[in-house]
C-alpha cells in the first residue's frame, strides 16, 4: 500500500508528490498517465450539478443539488471543440427533496436494464433522512419526461454535512451506495447502522445476496463520507472519501472491510483495519469527489483542490497521483466517462456551472 503525500501542483502540470516507502511494490505500479486535453466546454447554465449519467442515445442527465432538477444535455452540444451556450433542458423535478447544507438531489444511476425498464435511480435528502428513489424516463433527447417516483430504500441518516450520496450499479448488477457518517461518528463502526458505509442492494432495494453481514445492506464500514465509486478492469471496487481536515483517501474496497473511521484516517497500518491506497495529507489539495476509472487510471474531481487528479492503478496497488488544471476551472464535483470516450467534468461554483469536456490520452 502506498502513502502518497500530494502537494499543490502547477495549473496544467503534474503535482510534486512524494511517496512513503511503506510496502511500496517496487516496479509494480506504472508511471502516471499522459495529460488530458480540453476538448471544449458546454455552458449549460447549470446550478450546483452533482452527478451525470449517459443514456443510450448519448444524452447526459445531470442532477442539480439544490433545485432538485434533472437536466438534459446533448453530447453534440460541444461543437467544433469549443464552448457551446444555452441552457440545459429540464427533464423534471424529483419530488420530496429537501436541500440544505451538503444535502439535496445527489447521485444518479441508470438501471443495467435501462433500454427495457427505463429506470433512473436517484439518491436524495428528504425531510427526515437520505433515501433512494427510482423513476422511469420517457421520451428521448430534448423530449425526456420524468415518471412517478418510487422509494426503494430509506432511513439513511441525514445532516447538514456528511450525507454521502454517490450511487452506482456494479458489474454484478447490484446497486452500490456511498453514505456519510451524518455527523454521527460512532455509527460508522456499527454494521447495523447505515451511516458511514458502502451499501450493496438489489434494484428493488433489498440487501443483495452474498453481502458480508447476512441479510444486511452493509458492504463495507468505517467510512467518513464516501463521494465516488468506480470499478477497475478486473472488477475491483474503488472509492473516494473525504477526510476531516487531513487525509483524504482513495480506497480499494473489499467485502466486510473496516476502513477505520472515526478511530483512524489514511494509512496507519493498524491491525484489523484497511489502509487507504492513496492519502492526500492536506485536504486543501483534494477533497476528492466524483471518481471514474478509465483503463488503468483513476480520475477524481477535487473540490477544495480545484483540479482533476489522475492515479495510475496496477492490480491492488495505486501509483503516484498527478494533478491537472489546478485552479483553472474552480471546484470540481464529478467526472464521468461519456459514450464517445471523453471525460465530462462538472464545475461547482454557483456562477452558473458548466461541463468541461476532456480528451483522454490514448
Amino acid at each position: 500500500m502506498l502513502l502518497l503525500a500530494a502537494c499543490t501542483g502547477g495549473a496544467t502540470s503534474p503535482a510534486n508528490t512524494s511517496v512513503s516507502p511503506a510496502n511500496s511494490p517496487s516496479g509494480q505500479v506504472p508511471e502516471g498517465p499522459g495529460q488530458p486535453t480540453v476538448a471544449g466546454r458546454i455552458d449549460a447554465q447549470l446550478r450546483l450539478p452533482w452527478s451525470t449519467v449517459f443514456l443510450p442515445d448519448g444524452t447526459a442527465v445531470i442532477s442539480e443539488r439544490d433545485s432538485a432538477l434533472l437536466r438534459s444535455v446533448r453530447g453534440d452540444s460541444l461543437t467544433g471543440g469549443s464552448s457551446s451556450g444555452g441552457r440545459a433542458g429540464v427533464v423534471g423535478q424529483v419530488p420530496d427533496v429537501v436541500p440544505g447544507g451538503e444535502g439535496g438531489l445527489l447521485g444518479l444511476a441508470l438501471s443495467p436494464d435501462f433500454p427495457t425498464d427505463r429506470y433512473l435511480y436517484a439518491y436524495f435528502t428528504a425531510a427526515g433522512d437520505n433515501r433512494i428513489a427510482r423513476m422511469r424516463l420517457e421520451g428521448s433527447g430534448g423530449q425526456l419526461r420524468l415518471g412517478p417516483s418510487e422509494i426503494i430504500f430509506a432511513g439513511i441518516p441525514k445532516a447538514s454535512t456528511h450525507d454521502g450520496g454517490r450511487i452506482r450499479f456494479g458489474p454484478d448488477g447490484y446497486l452500490y451506495v456511498g453514505t456519510g457518517d451524518s455527523q454521527r461518528r460512532e455509527q460508522a463502526q456499527d454494521t447495523n447502522a447505515l451511516a458511514g458505509k458502502i451499501l450493496r442492494i438489489t434494484p428493488e432495494g433489498r440487501p443483495a445476496p452474498g453481502n458480508p453481514f447476512g441479510d444486511n445492506p452493509v458492504y463495507s464500514f468505517g467510512h467518513r463520507n464516501v463521494q465516488g465509486l468506480a470499478w477497475d478492469s478486473a472488477g475491483r471496487l474503488w472509492a473516494s472519501e473525504f477526510g476531516p481536515d487531513v487525509d483524504d483517501e482513495l480506497n480499494l474496497i473489499v467485502p466486510g472491510g473496516n476502513y477505520g473511521w472515526p478511530g483512524v484516517t489514511g494509512a496507519p497500518h493498524r491491525s484489523g483495519l484497511i489502509d487507504a491506497k492513496v492519502v492526500w495529507p492536506s485536504t486543501a489539495d483534494a477533497s476528492p469527489s466524483g471518481l471514474e476509472i478509465v483503463g488503468d487510471t483513476a480520475y477524481l474531481g477535487a473540490l477544495r483542490g480545484q483540479r482533476v487528479w489522475a492515479v495510475p492503478l496496477a492490480g491492488e496497488f495505486a501509483g503516484e497521483p498527478v494533478s491537472y488544471f489546478t485552479q483553472q476551472y474552480g471546484r470540481i464535483r464529478n467526472v464521468s466517462l461519456a459514450p464517445d470516450g471523453r471525460l465530462w467534468v462538472l464545475s461547482n461554483n454557483q456562477n452558473p456551472d458548466f461541463v468541461l469536456v476532456l480528451d483522454l490520452p490514448g
